[in-house]
């Protein structure tokens, strides 16, 4: 797999409308996300999940959204910001080696990880952060793109997931994509 990160400028064609015709975020998540929530996206880009999570998530949630490039959080921002929903999202920039979650520990009730997998440098530190931010009966939605992914490197990090101690509760349809959803017990 490569650990080659979407480059910063690529995040404008991830967050546009036609993107919706393919992945409608709302209909992905709403299954998974309630009012109330605290929800974490890693690798949230510019956002194309982000504001339909804090919409989800109601007043009361919240949702943190890690990236690694800052750019991408500030597009967030200003995305949040015109939707009036910055008040629900908590941005943080990552490090290649810590998503710097520390302090999320067993808060997390849903995280979401599209598409960003592959990107990583060790993927069984990047799961293990994630699964210690998750509370019990917590859940991961995990993606990762068909034609971009090898399905052995799909079912690698499948593997991966249940040395960590994640359950395999479902494998959801999401086109164009190798998808499982994971539960902490």
């Amino acid at each position: 797999m490569s650990e080659r990160v979407c480059p910063w400028w690529l995040g404008y064609l991830l967050v546009n409308p036609l993107r919706k015709l393919i992945y409608k975020p709302e209909n992905i998540l709403k299954p998974y996300i309630h009012e109330g929530m605290t929800v974490l996206e890693v690798g949230s880009g510019m956002g194309f999940f982000t504001l339909p999570m804090a919409r989800l998530v109601g007043e009361s949630g919240h949702v943190v959204c890690v990236d690694l490039q800052e750019r991408m959080l500030r597009a967030v921002k200003k995305r949040a910001v015109r939707a009036g929903l910055s008040n629900r999202i908590e941005l943080r920039v990552c490090t290649p080696t810590s998503l710097g979650i520390d302090d999320l520990a067993e808060k997390v009730d849903f995280a979401l990880v599209f598409y960003v997998v592959h990107e990583v440098p060790d993927a069984k530190r990047f799961l293990s952060e994630i699964q210690r931010s998750l509370g019990k009966g917590g859940l991961l939605l995990f993606s990762e793109p068909v034609g971009h992914v090898p399905k052995e490197a799909f079912e690698d990090t499948l593997a991966t997931a249940q040395i960590l101690g994640f359950r395999i509760a479902d494998s959801p349809k999401i086109r164009r994509s190798y998808s499982s959803l994971w539960v902490k017990d």
